[in-house]
């Protein structure tokens, strides 16, 4: 009998196996899971050439040569999964042939799991259809303030303290700036940004989200319509803090990876239109000196803040904190908060 199972079925104590190729999980899948392919990226290149070209029986018949190799190796992958004691969905593109072939074999075997209906793409339509529904719920609390002041750094204080938190950078994974993909590999797909969004507001807390303001361009992702909408109509607050302390903040956070020196290189370059090849010059004689505080010193006076003035007059803010004082800055936005919704009332 096969074990099928919806998205919405599943529960914090589902484990994902992804049997797709690397390519497809690197390209999106769903957070948390694990990659365990059954292929190839040449192979499934192969298999469907021949499915198109040929015909299905010989197709077939190739994947399972594939496969067959692998099997010792993904059934020794599939039983540590398994020590987790946690129920395994597994899914492939469109919950077809790859992820019911390992349901089926792990199921005879007696190690049970479900495969998961509509594989992916049923997943997709999942976050496509409420993760516009979520953001008319949500009341977003959008922390302004220039690069260095520590806005993410408050967003994983206020996480560990309860609060409901969006973290739009960590799924993007880019700091949404010139520099921002420094140490920080690839930035993530549209897709794969979507559902982590989706992930960290399914799980709120409450309807109170604190988020970084952002541009609607953040890395390869492109924050949706309806998103961009619902954060100007939230509440507005300002992070303000010293240059100083918002220099020592990039340095720390900027110094990341084992080739964060030549990223850093080929984002000043980047910087010549803005600043002009004299400064960009000395800002590379600076990197090659390893003054990594002076060129953080540097583009907060010559750059980053006159580039990004203009934004930070935009509205009228309800709270400014001075995150010199993290904890404190963190404490005074909680019981900011805690204010607003006193008694019951709209935060609104």
């Amino acid at each position: 009998m096969e074990k099928i199972i919806d998205y919405k079925d599943t529960t914090d104590n589902s484990i994902f196996i992804d049997v797709r190729t690397p390519s497809e999980f690197a390209d999106h899948t769903i957070p948390g899971a694990i990659n365990i392919p059954l292929f190839t990226d040449e192979e499934r290149k192969i298999v469907g050439t021949v499915y198109k070209q040929e015909n299905v029986e010989k197709a077939k018949r190739l994947g399972i040569q594939f496969v067959s190799a692998k099997l010792p190796k993904i059934y020794d992958q599939i039983m540590e999964v398994r020590k987790q004691r946690k129920e395994i969905v597994v899914f492939c593109a469109r919950g077809g042939m790859r992820s019911k072939s390992v349901c089926a074999l792990f199921n005879s075997l007696g190690a049970f799991m479900w495969q998961l209906k509509g594989g992916y793409k049923g997943y997709r339509e999942v976050v496509n259809k409420n993760l516009p529904l979520i953001h008319q719920e949500i009341t977003y609390l959008v922390l302004h303030g220039f690069t260095g002041t520590g806005k993410t750094e408050i967003l994983s204080e206020l996480n560990k303290r309860g609060l409901a938190v969006l973290d739009i950078e960590a799924a993007a994974n880019h700091r949404g700036s010139i520099f921002g993909s420094v140490g920080l590999g690839n930035s993530n797909a549209q897709k794969q940004f979507e559902a982590l969004i989706y992930e960290q507001l399914r799980k709120r807390p409450n309807n109170y989200v604190f988020v970084e303001a952002e541009s609607k361009k953040i890395g390869k992702a492109v924050l949706p319509v309806y998103m961009v909408e619902k954060m100007a109509q939230g509440k507005h607050l300002m992070v303000e803090g010293s240059v100083e302390v918002r220099s020592k903040r990039i340095v720390k956070e900027y110094l990341q990876g084992d080739n964060f020196q030549l990223e850093i290189s080929k984002a000043i370059e980047k910087l010549k239109t803005y600043l002009g090849e004299k400064n960009v010059l000395q800002l590379k004689e600076m990197l090659r000196q390893e003054d990594y505080l002076r060129i953080a010193q540097f583009l907060i006076e010559n750059y980053y803040d006159s580039m990004y003035n203009h934004k930070q007059q935009i509205y009228n803010y309800d709270l400014i904190v001075n995150s010199d004082f993290m904890e404190k800055a963190c404490s005074e936005l909680e019981i900011w908060l805690k204010n607003q919704i006193k008694d019951g009332k709209k935060c609104v």
